[in-house]
């Protein structure tokens, strides 16, 4: 079953270059190649059950004002970085773009509830059996 692909319009993405984090030598500190990407949910032109899912997404990158935060910073290249931030982003949308199926409680089935009645008896009489000895038994 394939995901339906919602495009999202590259006009509505703001792309920031920054400097990458961490180890790199010289190329680190001079060349911004990493890149933020910000994208708003409620100013977007997605359809508005996809919006709904993702502002309801407890995601680190959705801020509380309904921004999708995304660096990339894995390539030395500001043109890749840029595209694996988009992929990033369309995973996202994705992710939510079906809505859940609805959730159908079930019934357990009698040969479930014995065995858990049994396992229930097996127990107990090994709690009962580590009480106290009464003397007039031995």
């Amino acid at each position: 079953m394939s995901t339906p692909a919602i495009s999202i319009p590259e006009d509505e993405m703001v792309f920031t270059a920054i400097r990458a984090q961490g180890a790199g030598g010289q190329n680190v500190n001079k060349v911004s190649s990493a890149i933020h990407l910000r994208f708003s949910i409620p100013d977007s032109s997605l359809p508005g059950p996809v919006k709904e899912r993702l502002l309801a997404l407890r995601d680190q990158r959705i801020t509380a004002e309904g921004v999708v935060v995304i660096k990339a910073q894995n390539s030395r290249s500001q043109e890749q970085n840029k595209a694996q931030a988009i992929i990033r982003l369309q995973e996202l949308v994705d992710s939510v773009s079906l809505p859940p199926k609805p959730r159908r409680p079930t019934r357990p089935t009698l040969g479930s509830q014995r065995r858990r009645l049994e396992g229930k008896t097996v127990r107990s009489e090994v709690k009962r059996m580590r009480g106290k000895v009464d003397p007039g038994t031995q």
